[in-house]
């Protein structure tokens, strides 16, 4: 892949991973912050729901973060765009709509293929 498009596409995962760690600070900030008890065990329970829900989202996101920075060290390593299965090149419509992906199209679907069938 050309210096140019590595570039464009180093720009968009770091992009992509500031949002990341600027929304999990919030949110730590605002569950640290946010001291309030409520008497109604019914507002309790709606409050610690929507924790639960906020901390899973942030898993996925921390998740996220670590495929960005795998697919960031590929950059580094001249690996990205290369699919991981049979070694072609990744197309960049593929790469523009999930950058972090380490396998082409082809091999993407013959994977969840085999995942249906067990």
């Amino acid at each position: 892949m050309e210096k140019e498009r590595l570039e464009y596409f180093r720009s968009i995962l770091q992009d992509e991973m500031k949002a990341l760690l600027s929304d999990a600070e919030k949110t730590v900030t605002e569950m640290t912050s946010d001291s309030s008890t409520f008497p109604d065990p019914n507002d309790r329970a709606t409050q610690e729901s929507d924790r639960n829900f906020e901390l899973r989202i942030r898993d996925r996101e921390r998740k996220l973060i670590n495929k960005i920075k795998d697919a960031l060290e590929r950059i580094e390593n001249g690996e990205f765009g290369i699919c991981e299965s049979c070694g072609d090149d990744i197309s960049e419509a593929r790469l523009k709509a999930r950058p972090v992906t380490t396998l082409c199209l082809n091999c993407k679907m013959e994977e969840e293929q085999k995942e249906r069938r067990l």
